[in-house]
């Protein structure tokens, strides 16, 4: 019936109901609910307008009537759109959802544009409601839908993968769960099978309705989605592979292909087809291959060339069947051939089958579930832990990679098998291998929402991982460097042991990083780690230019006792590094320690650790020059010094306290001298530490005693006090005695030579108790710092005053021990063995038994005279050091331009030629060519020692014979010192014009050099 003759009335109570039926429909579409709602709203919303215009006797125009049919026509594209998307499969609604938004929108804005025609045509009727219909149309003319921006970030994830050809098994794992979820579909194999098959449905219908480009992309995505694990049920894909194998076993073992049956080939491309599609004349060809033909405008069979009345093509899925079983076959065949070749142990027949292993995981990703099924990860993974051949353990690792990429289950049965224990140690090995297991050892951590946190703990457990992948950051390949740090940053977020693994074997970045920002419970449990560690000067070093120090610094200061000691003893460790102590000394570490230790109320464990920093800090002779604040400024030494002491009398500290503050008292004061004056003299350090030597703790025993040796230069009469007392001398001659601490001799020695040696008694009792046994004795064994010490002690020892303290020095075995010092020591114990000599052998003299006058005739023939003494000479009774073979090291000394030891050298010399004994003296001399080195002395001496020379050579030129020798040399030399200033006569020359006027007077030549310079 045509639309005119149907009463007016009538058209608008179909069209209500049409607009009700629709509004109730579009409330039930369950994707895209916010579009539909939105329609099922403003339809509604219609429904009073029309039943205003029923009551009202709508005008019967023709303005109306098209109004009416329009309004008609949109709400029933609006009942189709809604019938379209009702009952669709969600994951074909999920992938249209922004086509579906527009056509919603279009097809509600159409509807808003007829009823705003529908209102013009009756406004008088509608005047009542006008402003609502005015609203109601304005309103739907100007809709904007928008989709879910969450189904959009799926859609458009999905359609950036397929561009960029993202089709691994992992990115089909994450895309299908993500839309399983938007859809509210559960990820289980059944309903995912389910849903596959609906949307493949949709596709064919594309394909009917001949949508090419919606076919291809609605193709691409049923291909990834494929792959995914959950679209496919484990147990089905078991059963089918042991299905296919069944077949194959009719097959030769050395068959490798089944050729495809000629059905199987495309007429067109004349190869086997993907997705079969039938002509109306029954030829089946590739659907891309025949819409090309028909493309070309080819209206024929291509078979036949029959004239093709129709050109629907309809999907042939037996023949697609057919052709899936016989390629699965063949993927069966292939496996088996692998299997055979990685079992042959022949290196290139395994090549061919990893190759062959990889081409099928290429073709078709079942063929990672039946690889695996086949037992060939089990095999790849043992030949990888006892192959020696690079290509095939590299080969091995990349396959491998393929086979669990995007493949939860793979990954799951080669981490069960221990592939850990053959991928680990492939870290070790050169750039290609490595790669290849870091790459595979990344795939391995992720799952489909990133990193697999429980696989990550299970690679922590593996004992070398942490210190390969160190290595191959540090490596030069920038590839393997950058997985290897995702790898480790994550291991370290796992468990925080893996940060001190890494730092043990070289990377200490991350442990500094977590100190600095880390919590608190971190920062006292990696720092303890740093403090367990082994590091060379090198590593403390590096450590330190990381930027270790300022956050050990703020631990030192708030933290609380335990965070305190463990930052302190860091500091310690790093205080070994000299760069170190620098840093410390820059970031203002010193004055942040100094003020812990010093505080009230510290725990004695602090104070014992703040002890430790400063004592490595002063372990360097310039140790002194880091003790400055932040700015550089020197801090108060003195105030230190005395708070030092302090803490010796403080009745609480314990012996660790006290054994490690006098250490770094030890240390300032080793290096400076005037604060030991100040220690002594201003803060009662000597008799604070004086105690100290009657200590139970043998430790601080032995520190006291360095003390006192520096101190004892100051106030050494107090120390001879205290030593005099019952029991306290016998201990220092035990410190003496101590052959195994030879800083402990040395120390003992140096204080009892700062002693005054006029103190008789304390030389009486030394020698009572042994010490001076003792102090030869280190000049036995002591070291050479020992032995220079215990040389300046003996000198009270030595004293020409006292004969018999002489005598035992002799009898006890020093003399040549002096003489062996002379020969091989150090230049202080040259010169201070040449000093004990002398002394010695200024005794020599009155010790020496003359001949009586008159009874030289009765002598006995074999009695030999001494040269130099005149008399009967001996070491032991006499001291005689030509006895003793010491004049050729006397000598010696001369000839070596070392004033220190020339100086005591010709003290020593000078004994030779006293009193009466200087012409004897004087030929002993010239004997062992000692005159041309002391006339030498003036060419490169100082004015001191030439004066100690010209004093020996007044007492050589009493002889006649010498000056006859000499004295023209001399005089040469003399007449230079002499003339140089007539006016500023000097203690030196009036000595040389002595010698000289003793030349003149001997001279045989009278004529006089002296006339005329003095007076």
């Amino acid at each position: 019936m045509a639309m005119e003759l149907i009463p007016i009335g009538t058209i608008l109570a179909v069209l209500t109901n049409q607009v009700i039926k629709t509004a109730q429909a579009a409330k039930d579409v369950i994707f895209e609910k916010e579009s539909f709602k939105v329609l099922s709203k403003h339809l509604l919303d219609i429904e009073p307008v029309l039943k205003e215009l029923q009551l009202k006797k709508l005008n019967d125009s023709i303005a109306a009537r098209k109004a009416l049919e329009a309004l008609e026509a949109d709400v029933k594209k609006a009942n189709a759109l809604v019938e379209k998307y009702k009952n669709r499969a969600r994951f074909y609604l999920l992938v249209k959802c922004r086509s579906i938004v527009n056509e919603v929108q279009e097809v509600t804005r159409d509807i808003g544009r007829s009823l705003a025609a529908l209102s013009l045509a009756n406004t008088e009727v509608l005047a009542g409601i006008y402003d609502q219909v005015d609203r109601l149309q304005n309103e739907m003319q100007r809709v904007q839908f928008e989709s879910s921006h969450s189904q959009l970030q799926i859609v458009d994830k999905l359609k950036q993968g397929l561009r960029d050809q993202k089709l691994d098994q992992g990115f089909a794992n994450a895309m299908l769960e993500e839309i399983a979820s938007a859809v509210g579909v559960p990820v289980e194999p059944s309903e995912i099978s389910r849903e596959l098959a609906s949307f493949k449905k949709e596709k064919e219908e594309a394909a009917n309705r001949k949508e090419r480009a919606e076919v291809l992309f609605l193709e691409q995505v049923i291909e990834l989605l494929s792959q995914a694990d959950a679209a496919r049920d484990y147990e089905e894909v078991k059963k089918q592979y042991y299905q296919r194998v069944e077949v194959i076993e009719r097959y030769d073992a050395t068959e490798q292909h089944i050729h495809p049956l000629s059905p199987f080939l495309c007429c067109i491309s004349k190869i086997v087809m993907v997705d079969p599609v039938s002509l109306c004349t029954g030829t089946t060809c590739e659907r891309a291959a025949i819409e090309a033909w028909f493309d070309r405008g080819e209206r024929t069979d291509p078979e036949t060339g029959e004239l093709l009345e129709d050109t629907t093509l309809r999907s042939n899925i037996p023949l697609r069947q057919s052709i899936e079983e016989w390629r699965e076959l063949n993927y069966c065949l292939k496996i088996r051939s692998s299997k055979a070749k990685l079992l042959s142990d022949v290196d290139s027949y395994v090549e061919e089958a990893l190759s062959q292993m990889q081409d099928l995981m290429r073709e078709n990703c079942v063929n990672k579930d039946w690889i695996s099924i086949a037992g060939l990860t089990d095999i790849i993974c043992s030949i990888l832990g006892t192959t020696h051949n690079k290509i095939v353990k590299s080969k091995i690792l990349v396959t491998l990679k393929d086979l669990v990429e995007g493949h939860a289950r793979n990954k799951e049965k080669l981490i069960e098998y221990h592939g850990w224990d053959h991928i680990v140690p492939c870290l070790g090995r050169d750039s290609i291998i490595s790669k290849a297991a870091v790459e595979l050892l990344f795939e391995l951590l992720q799952d489909r929402f990133g990193w697999n946190v429980s696989v990550c703990r299970k690679l922590s457990q593996q004992c070398s991982v942490i210190i390969f992948l160190v290595t191959l950051l540090k490596g030069p390949m920038k590839e393997s460097a950058e997985y290897a740090e995702k790898i480790l940053n994550k291991l370290f977020d796992v468990d925080e042991e893996n940060i001190s693994s890494a730092a043990k074997s070289g990377w200490y970045k991350p442990l500094i990083d977590r100190i600095v920002q880390g919590p608190e419970s971190s920062r006292i449990s990696l720092v303890r780690a740093l403090v367990n560690m082994e590091l060379v000067d090198s590593n403390l070093k590096h450590v330190g230019e990381e930027g270790i120090i300022p956050p050990l610094l703020e631990m030192v200061v708030s933290g609380n006792i335990e965070s305190k000691e463990l930052s302190l003893s860091a500091l310690v460790k790093l205080s070994t590094c000299r760069a170190n102590k620098e840093l410390i000394a820059a970031a203002g570490g010193l004055p942040i320690v100094l003020e812990l230790m010093f505080a009230p109320h510290v725990h004695s464990i602090i104070i014992v650790r703040c002890s430790e920093v400063l004592e490595k800090i002063y372990s360097d002779d310039d140790g002194i020059k880091y003790l400055v604040d932040k700015n550089g400024v020197q801090l108060e030494l003195e105030s230190i010094i005395t708070s030092l002491l302090v803490l010796q009398q403080n009745a609480n500290s314990s012996h660790n306290v006290q054994r490690h503050a006098l250490r770094v008292l030890l240390g300032i004061c080793k290096f400076e001298a005037g604060l030991v004056k100040k220690a002594v003299l201003n803060a009662d350090g000597l008799f604070l530490v004086l105690p100290l030597l009657d200590d139970s703790d043998s430790e601080i025993r032995e520190i006291a005693i360095h003390l006192l040796f520096l101190f004892s230069q100051h106030e050494p009469q107090g120390v001879v006090e205290y030593l005099l007392k019952p029991r306290r001398l016998e201990a220092l001659v035990g410190f003496l005695e101590n052959d195994d601490k030879a800083d402990v001799q040395m120390a003992a020695a140096g204080l009892l030579a700062n002693l005054p040696k006029s103190e008789a008694l304390l030389t009486l009792k030394l020698i009572e108790l042994d010490g001076l046994n003792a102090l030869i004795n280190i000049l036995r064994s002591g070291s050479m710092e020992a032995k220079e010490n215990a040389l300046s002690a003996l000198f009270r020892f030595t004293d020409p005053a006292n004969l018999e303290s002489q005598r035992i020095v002799v009898e006890r075995g020093a003399y040549p021990l002096l003489v062996n010092l002379l020969r091989v020591g150090s230049v202080t114990a040259k010169a201070w063995a040449a000093g004990l000599i002398g002394d010695l052998s200024t005794s020599s003299p009155k010790l020496t038994v003359k001949p009586k006058a008159g009874s030289w005739c009765f002598r006995p023939s074999h009695v030999r005279l001494c040269p130099a003494h005149g008399g009967i000479c001996s070491v032991s009774t006499t001291f005689c050091l030509l006895e003793l073979k010491a004049l050729p090291y006397l000598v010696k000394l001369l000839q070596g331009e070392v004033h220190e030891t020339a100086h005591e050298a010709i003290q020593t010399l000078s004994t030779l030629v006293q009193g009466g004994s200087s012409h004897r003296g004087a030929n002993v001399l010239h004997d062992a060519d000692a005159i041309k080195p002391i006339l030498e002395i003036f060419t490169w001496g100082t004015e001191s020692l030439k004066e100690e020379a010209l004093g020996l050579l007044e007492k050589v030129f009493m002889s006649r014979e010498m000056v006859e020798y000499y004295g023209s040399t001399t005089r040469l030399i003399l007449v230079g010192l002499t003339g140089r200033n007539v006016r500023e006569v000097g203690r030196l020359e009036r000595k040389a014009a002595r010698v000289l006027s003793l030349i003149e007077r001997y001279s045989r030549s009278s004529t006089s050099l002296l006339s005329g310079l003095f007076g």
